[in-house]
């Protein structure tokens, strides 16, 4: 098993000389609220270890980070918010790039999303093949959309638009519905979206 992500959270409390704090943060407990909220939800599944701190106490140590404004969240040492109400959305990413980076996918697994009929297509081949998988909606659930990227880009580049479906066989990285045809001997339909991104030249018809 995995070792948990680790996320510190450095709240407006705590000590320094004759200074104290007395007077309760609403943004820290928001906050708070915030990560305890995506841990059951966003992160189900994923061991997280959650540390709180008092930053008066130790204001020197998050400001090595760059962190000089409670309540300063940090994933495994890097600073997600600091200053205000955490976003989950920067919260949920953070965790699931390092749980990628430790863990390894195992089984049959397309990351898609309904409106994609290259999706479809590809659910049909397994189907057809009698092959189980797990379908992964990248829109509704946002585990899955951060999930696919974190594996996808460290294999594609950085630079490489990220298209669905994005299919892995028995835990390896297959690709997109074109390669799963060619495993499974189905008519391929090409996908005039893949290689594209927002700053391509429109197909020609």
């Amino acid at each position: 098993m995995a070792d948990p992500i680790k996320i510190l959270v450095y709240r407006w409390a705590g000590s320094f000389g004759p200074f104290k704090v007395s007077i309760p943060c609403g943004e820290c407990a928001l906050t708070s609220d915030v990560i305890k909220d995506t841990m059951q939800n966003e992160l189900q599944g994923i061991e997280v270890e959650l540390e709180t701190r008092d930053w008066l106490s130790e204001w020197y140590k998050p400001l090595l980070k760059g962190g000089w404004h409670a309540p300063i969240v940090l994933v495994e040492g890097k600073i997600v918010g600091q200053g205000g109400a955490l976003n989950r959305g920067m919260l949920t990413q953070a965790v699931i790039e390092h749980h990628a980076k430790r863990t390894s996918i195992s089984g049959n697994h397309v990351f898609g999303k309904a409106s994609c009929p290259h999706c479809v297509n590809a659910k049909t081949y397994l189907e057809t093949a009698g092959i189980d998988y797990e379908y992964r909606d990248v829109i509704t659930n946002p585990l899955d959309l951060y999930e696919m990227l974190a594996r996808v880009k460290p294999i594609v580049g950085p630079k490489t638009p990220i298209t669905v479906p994005q299919i892995w066989i028995d835990g390896k990285y297959v690709g997109g519905s074109d390669k799963l045809a060619a495993i499974v001997n189905a008519p391929v339909e090409p996908n005039p979206d893949r290689g594209q991104s927002s700053m391509s030249a429109p197909a020609k018809v």
